[in-house]
């Protein structure tokens, strides 16, 4: 039965088949080739820094403050490329619970060429953030075993609104800090070009996600709801303190527990992630998926 507990909206989610044409025929109009459409031989200029410095896990910080310019402008590269790698992690789960949603259904259905079609441009983003950490020549950061686990066992296992939830978390958090980046003049060319693409492309693909969860949510049963809020909190809570690996500040001879530490309890950082989540949770909460005890764990992520 569906559920009776408190917190869901009455929106309606729009139909699903004419939604995915709109989105295919977009899709056919504005999409990239990171391969062809980024200059990968550009030059790297020596002063421009990786992201906006203001969304370093350090700024305004003692650590911070003790940097040379140079190694700021390190710095920054290197929370680019971990950001980088971390997503393309989470690209390679997404595509497997895309695919795992869809396999069996009828590939006539525009629900499911959509979701092949997004599933395609995971595929090319992956390869572009790949490139993005060789050609700035930082290393392929990843998250910890322990976290590598945990996610191949959530892509075999995970299903309903939490799939979709878990790509909007994914997605509308780097959206926010990448719509940043992607307007600063004091960032470098390559990290401003990758942004753009990830943001026009990703835009359909959290449309898409959004009606999923208003279309889904509403069928589960009080136990279900309380399970993919669990689920759906546990998710934003390891995405947000993965984005930047500590293995980044021996990048300018930073100690990383040390750094780490900073990182986790800079207020400043703190508040650019809340920000950027400020969206995504309204729109969680509306729909019922964040609330009740789970909602602790979105506080101890500093997202709310």
């Amino acid at each position: 039965m569906p559920s009776t507990d408190t917190g869901q909206s009455g929106r309606r989610p729009v139909d699903r088949q004419a939604l995915s044409t709109r989105l295919l025929g977009s899709a056919a109009k504005k999409s990239y080739d990171p391969v062809v459409d980024i200059d990968w031989a550009a030059p790297i200029p020596d002063h421009l820094y990786g992201l906006s410095p203001e969304w370093s896990t350090l700024y305004a910080t003692p650590l911070w403050d003790g940097l040379s310019e140079d190694q700021r402008v390190t710095l920054t590269i290197h929370e680019y490329c971990s950001i980088s790698g971390v997503g393309i992690w989470f690209e390679c789960l997404l595509m497997q619970l895309v695919l795992r949603d869809i396999y069996g259904e009828d590939p006539a259905q525009p629900h499911v060429q959509w979701a092949l079609t997004e599933i395609a441009d995971e595929c090319r983003h992956s390869v572009m953030f790949a490139r993005t950490a060789e050609t700035f020549g930082a290393p392929s950061y990843q998250p910890p075993a322990s976290i590598l686990r945990l996610g191949k066992a959530f892509a075999a296992k995970g299903d309903g609104p939490a799939v979709y939830a878990a790509i909007l978390v994914a997605e509308e958090i780097l959206d926010i800090f990448q719509r940043d980046l992607m307007k600063d003049e004091r960032v470098q060319p390559l990290t401003r070009a990758t942004s753009q693409i990830h943001v026009v492309e990703e835009a359909r693909h959290m449309r898409f996600a959004r009606e999923e969860i208003t279309r889904r949510t509403p069928a589960l049963s009080t136990w279900q709801l309380r399970r993919h809020r669990t689920v759906v909190a546990a998710v934003a809570a390891i995405v947000a303190e993965n984005l930047v690996q500590p293995e980044v500040y021996a990048s300018v001879g930073l100690d990383p527990r040390e750094a780490r530490a900073a990182a986790r309890a800079n207020e400043h950082y703190a508040g650019k992630l809340r920000h950027a989540s400020t969206g995504l949770v309204a729109f969680l909460r509306d729909v019922g998926l964040v609330g009740g005890p789970s909602e602790l764990l979105w506080r101890r992520a500093k997202l709310v």
